[in-house]
């Protein structure tokens, strides 16, 4: 089983005072014992760096890019216009540039899930993991 995982899931692991932090680590483990294979794309490492290091400190956000492990996909050029079709399309939705790149990725990658806490990829119709 390979699963996308959003900034939104990373964030609430390595944030011990996140709302959904019991829950993440919960998840992780339990993907972990299912063998999945977690995806991450190089968008979701950027805007991940960016959120520890406001939310936190920079040190975590250098220490989880520094020692991350999951597989990083590159978000192609296909991607790209795919999302901006979504945002177009998605009029009412707000989903963010990521999100939509995200969404592409998956869809091209035939990945039937994500390990998310973003309500965006449920209204865009992705299976999350809970």
């Amino acid at each position: 089983m390979i699963v996308f995982v959003d900034t939104s899931a990373i964030a609430a692991l390595l944030i011990k005072n996140d709302s959904n932090h019991l829950l993440s680590v919960d998840i992780l483990k339990r993907l972990t014992e299912q063998g999945a294979e977690l995806i991450i794309s190089n968008f979701i490492v950027a805007e991940t760096y960016n959120l520890l290091s406001a939310r936190t400190h920079p040190s975590l956000a250098r220490r989880w890019f520094l020692t991350n492990t999951w597989n990083v996909e590159s978000v192609t050029d296909a991607d790209e216009k795919s999302a901006k079709s979504i945002i177009e399309k998605y009029e009412g939705k707000d989903f963010s540039y990521t999100d939509a790149t995200s969404f592409a990725m998956i869809k091209r990658l035939n990945i039937d899930r994500a390990f998310t806490f973003d309500h965006h990829f449920e209204q865009y119709g992705i299976l999350t993991i809970k």
